[in-house]
Parts: C-alpha cells; structure tokens; sequence
C-alpha cells in the first residue's frame, strides 16, 4: 500500500524540481508586497555602497602611502585614483559575463556568485602585502581585486529595482525609485566614519600598518549579511512569478546593444549630473583636503558624514518631488541646478574652512536631491523584453561616464591648471544631462 507523508504544502501547491535548485530553501507563499521588494533594493545597494566608499576613502587616506610610496603625495593619489577607475571599467563586462550565467543556470547561482566574488575581492585587499613587502606586484593584486569588485557589481544586479518600479502604484513610483538610492549616503556614513574613528583612535602609523584593513574585514562580513538577505527574497517562487509576469529576463548584449543602443546612450547620459557630482562632494573633496589643507581628515569626515545625513533626507523628498512634478522634470530641475552650483568650485573650495564646509553641504543637499531620481530616470524607453538588461547596462554606463574617472580627472585638472576646471567638468556633466533629458523628450512626442 503506498504511503502518504504530509509535505507541509497547501495541496494544489507543486513540490520543487532538481531544477530549481535554492529556490527551495526560501520557498514560501503569499504576496510579496512593494515594500519587501524595496527592503530588499536598501539592503543590497548599502552594502554595496559601504564597500564602494570604503575602497573609495582608502584610495585618498591609505593607497597613496601604502601602494604607491615611491611617488609624491598627489601622483600617488592620482596613480590610486587610477586603480580605482578599474571597477567601472570592468562593471559593463561583469553585467554582460554575468547575465550569461543566469541564462544558462539561475538567477539565485548568478546573485551568489557575484556576491562571493565581491567579499573575496574586498577581503583580499585586506590581506594584501604593501609595496615595501611584495614591490609592484603588490600593485598588480591591488589591480586585479578592484577589477573583480567591478565584475562582482555588475554581475550582483539582480533586476529588484526594476521590478519595484513597475510594482510600484502609478502615482508613487518616484518615492519608489529613491528607496534603492537610501543606499549610497547609508553606506557613506558608515564607511566614513569607521575611518574617522580609527584616524581619531589610533596613530597614524598604526593606521597604515593595519588599521586601514579593519573597514574590508567589516565589508566582507556586511556582504554575507546582505546575500542571505537578498537571496531569501530572489529564490522564492513569488519573485520569480512576477520577474516572469513583466518579462524581466535576461538578453544578450550583442542584441540589446543593435535593438536599443540610442535609448542605452540616453540613459547613460540622463543623470550625469548627478554621477559627476557624487565623486566631486565625496572623494574629491578629500583628496584635495589630504593633500593641500592643515585641516584634520577625521574632522572634515565629519562634516562630509553631516552632507550624507542631508544626502539622505534629499533622496528622501526627491520621491516626493517626482510624483509630483514628474522624474524627468526633476531631473532636468537639479542639473539646471547642479549647472550654477559648479560656478562656486573655486571660491568654496579654494577658500576658507566654512567655504569648504559650505561646498559638501550645498554640494550633499543637491546630490541627495538628483541621485535620489537618478536610477532608471528613462528606463521606460525600452520594451519589456530589453528592461531587465537595459536598466543594468544603463547603469553601468552612467557610472563609467560620469563617475568613474571624476576623482582622477578633477584632481589633476585642480592640481595642475586650478580648481576652475573642477567646475567646468562639473558644468559639462549638467549641460550633458540637459542635452540627453531634452532628446528624450523629443524621441517621446515624435513617437
């Protein structure tokens, strides 16, 4: 006589094939609700901001010293900026590697992957021999974990904010769309001040002996946290459902770059503004601080964690401002904004205490404002097949355009001709933006 054991599932309910592999673990029914999605999007862009800042401030604080001191103070930086442009480079590519691997096993095998490259990349650098113990091959580890932190990016987007956005109520998806941007003044402040405290706490010799590593080991650990999170969302039946029900699956980049180019140009473009202003209030400021100022560093991470705190109240009211005036209005508002802002470089920067703390404030309060709106401003150009990837190359774009070599280029143009350049290619990321918002909106009546 045959056996029945109670599985625990509703009756009607299908029992999980080999196939599905994680999906298992995490199975449960039931609705998932705009706000589980969003929960999801904050988790994974922190820890993904926390460990893109804390490689960002160790470029300006620790690299120049540690990876490159047989350089001056600024051609160290600028040699660490360098590196530092490597994971932009190497995103597109990882979005592109990585979107192959889900077409070909999951999105669960895709998400933890990326993840694990990224702790092991992060990690790794905090392992890594110096110049004085390993020479220049110290500097080509250093190269080669960075280029895997932006592989491990691209690879780690698993589709969430888009799938928020089209779940979102029509009149709400502006205060939607800023949930994932909460990531990066978030992630800035805990990264911040980690190194604040650690520069206040201890000498600076211990500091570039060992202390610099503690914020990768505490980057390693918050990446578990979120791939647990994220994964117990992304592997349920649920999520798969709706990611299926909007058509939110991969494509090759070969036929998204032939069927959608002109739309992933403008999409790149749309926010640069913001993309150029995110490294010019962030990285650059303390590189020109380290290098031309007596002030104290962990004093002036202070004053950048208060802009973050502002930051983040401005990503918050931009979700207002959208549903009510409309994302590309605001949009096309801050870079107009963003354009006037760029005149004060000089005087804010080049000046004294209060100008300087004016200038991460004011420079915050806009980013917060134009970030908060920044992702995926266009990205209902592309038709349900080409979204999935669209909205992840879209990205990826911007932030090698627009933000990639920002600190390299304005700490060099600053360095060598005056920060009135700093303010030039500020203006031109904002005239970019005008001039990308202004053709989309011409595509949209002529079609």
């Amino acid at each position: 006589m045959a056996t029945t054991y109670d599985t625990g599932l509703p009756a009607d309910s299908k029992l999980a094939s080999p196939g599905d592999g994680p999906r298992i673990i995490n199975t449960r029914g039931g609705h998932i609700a705009p706000g589980e999605i969003a929960i999801g999007v904050v988790i994974g862009r922190t820890s993904e901001y926390f460990d893109f800042f804390v490689y960002a401030i160790a470029s300006v604080l620790v690299f120049p010293s540690v990876f490159f001191p047989f350089a001056d103070p600024l051609t160290g930086t600028l040699y660490a900026f360098t590196v530092f442009s490597f994971a932009f480079i190497a995103r597109p590519l990882g979005t592109v590697a990585f979107m192959a691997i889900q077409r070909r096993f999951s999105r669960e095998a895709k998400l933890t992957l990326a993840l694990f490259l990224l702790g092991a990349s992060t990690a790794g650098i905090a392992f890594l021999p110096t110049y004085t113990h390993l020479g220049v091959t110290a500097i080509v580890l250093l190269s080669v974990l960075r280029i895997g932190q932006g592989i491990a990016l691209g690879g780690s987007w698993d589709g969430l904010p888009s799938l928020l956005a089209l779940n979102a109520p029509q009149n709400r998806r502006g205060w939607y769309a800023m949930l994932g941007q909460l990531g990066a003044p978030t992630g800035f402040v805990i990264a911040a001040g980690l190194f604040a405290y650690l520069l206040s706490s201890i000498s600076r010799a211990d500091f570039l002996d060992w202390g610099w590593r503690y914020p990768f080991y505490v980057a390693f650990a918050i990446n578990v946290v979120a791939l647990f999170a994220r994964l117990r969302l992304v592997s349920t039946p649920e999520y798969s459902r709706l990611l299926d029900e909007q058509e939110l699956e991969p494509t090759s980049a070969v036929e998204i770059t032939r069927s959608q180019g002109r739309n992933l140009i403008i999409g790149a473009l749309a926010a640069l503004a913001s993309y150029a202003l995110f490294h010019l209030v962030t990285v650059f400021p303390l590189s020109w601080i380290t290098l031309y100022s007596e002030r104290s560093i962990s004093a002036f991470l202070h004053v950048q964690m208060w802009g973050a705190g502002l930051a983040a109240i401005g990503v918050i009211a931009s979700g207002l401002i959208a549903d009510r005036f409309g994302r590309r209005t605001t949009l096309g508002a801050l870079a107009a904004l963003i354009a006037v802002f760029s005149g004060f470089v000089p005087f804010l920067m080049g000046g004294s205490e209060l100008g300087q703390d004016i200038f991460i404030i004011v420079g915050f309060g806009l980013l917060g404002l134009s970030y908060g709106q920044a992702a995926g401003a266009v990205s209902a150009n592309f038709p349900a097949k080409y979204r999935y990837t669209g909205a992840a190359l879209t990205s990826d774009l911007a932030w090698l355009v627009g933000a990639g070599f920002a600190p390299l280029v304005a700490l060099g143009l600053s360095a060598h001709f005056g920060l009135g350049y700093v303010s030039l290619y500020l203006l031109s990321g904002a005239v970019g933006s005008l001039a990308a918002l202004s053709l989309n909106r011409a595509l949209e009546i002529k079609n």
